[in-house]
Order: structure tokens, then C-alpha cells, then sequence
């Protein structure tokens, strides 16, 4: 999701998106898009043995000596854009986390471009803290649902730092 002009946009026939399926807050998609993409990315990943990972994550201000205070989306928003893949999805869930699917992607890939969205942060100022649970298909869930489930419960370990973390969630038995 590289930051393109309109220009651009529509010179590469970039279609309009509908409001609707957007979050008013960030401009990213909204949770009831972004899950039935995740399905439909699933689906394919699975047609053509592809990998596909999933990450939740949160960008708080605050810590680690202070309330955690959720980041500015507008600021979140843009470092998503400018470090993610045009290929990428990105998503502001109903809770105020994020959601990144990442297209042919294995867990140590995924791993690096949340490393890499946590780096951009960093260089912003202000004192930035993000937390976040990687799942890939098919390592740690074969269902989407499972999938989130996974990336859920790794998030909510990383959650339990007051610090910068990245959490994977174990493989399938």
C-alpha cells in the first residue's frame, strides 16, 4: 500500500473504493471487509500453495512509564502506507488495532515487515510503542478463523510487554 499520488492512481486504473468499506478514522479498510478478503486470500493461498500471513497489532503512546494512550491513526495510517507492499491489505479494526495481510508471505517475512512498520515509527517523533501477533497460513492455522484466532492470541501475549514486541503464534500441532 506504497503512498501514490491520484495521478498515479489513475493511470494505473486504480478503481474508487467505496466509503463504506473504509475506516472514517484512518482511511484503511473496515473489519467486515478486511475478514472476507482474509477468506478469500485464504481460499486462493490454498489453490496455489502459497503462504499468506496475518498480523494484528496496536500503536500506543505512553508506555513504558505512563497509561498506554492509542497512537494518532492519521500518523499509523501513513506509516502502514509508506512501508507496506502495494500488494498488502490493511485494515483498522473495530477495536482500534490494525490488521495486515500480507500476500505470499511466510512467517519470517511477515516478522520483517512488522520489524520494518515498527522502524518507521521509531523515526516519527514521539515516543511510539507497537505491539503485535503474527499467524501464517498454512504454518500456524489452515482457517481463516483459526488463523485470526492465532494472530490474536500471539497479540495478546505481545500486549503483556510494556516495550516493542512481536509475538508469533506456535505452529499447528
Amino acid at each position: 500500500m506504497a503512498d501514490r499520488g491520484e495521478d498515479e492512481a489513475a493511470a494505473d486504473g486504480a478503481l474508487d473504493i467505496d466509503p463504506s468499506l473504509l475506516d472514517p478514522s484512518s482511511g484503511l479498510f473496515a473489519q467486515p471487509f478486511f475478514l472476507a478478503a482474509l477468506s478469500w486470500r485464504v481460499i486462493a493461498c490454498r489453490r496455489v500453495l502459497r503462504p499468506l500471513a496475518f498480523s494484528q497489532l496496536e500503536v500506543v503512546d505512553g508506555l513504558p512509564d505512563g497509561p498506554a494512550v492509542p497512537s494518532d491513526p492519521r500518523v499509523v495510517t501513513a506509516m502502514i502506507r509508506a512501508t507496506l507492499r502495494t500488494s498488502d491489505v490493511a485494515a483498522r479494526l473495530a477495536d482500534g488495532t490494525y490488521g495486515l495481510m500480507l500476500e505470499d508471505t511466510p512467517e519470517d517475512g511477515a516478522v520483517w515487515a512488522v520489524e520494518r512498520l515498527r522502524r518507521s515509527l521509531a523515526t516519527r517523533p514521539g515516543g511510539r510503542v507497537l505491539r503485535a501477533g503474527v499467524a501464517c497460513y498454512p504454518g500456524h492455522a489452515l482457517t481463516p478463523t483459526d488463523i485470526v484466532v492465532a494472530a490474536q492470541a500471539a497479540f495478546a501475549s505481545a500486549r503483556e510487554w510494556p516495550q516493542d514486541r512481536i509475538e508469533v503464534a506456535p505452529p499447528t500441532p
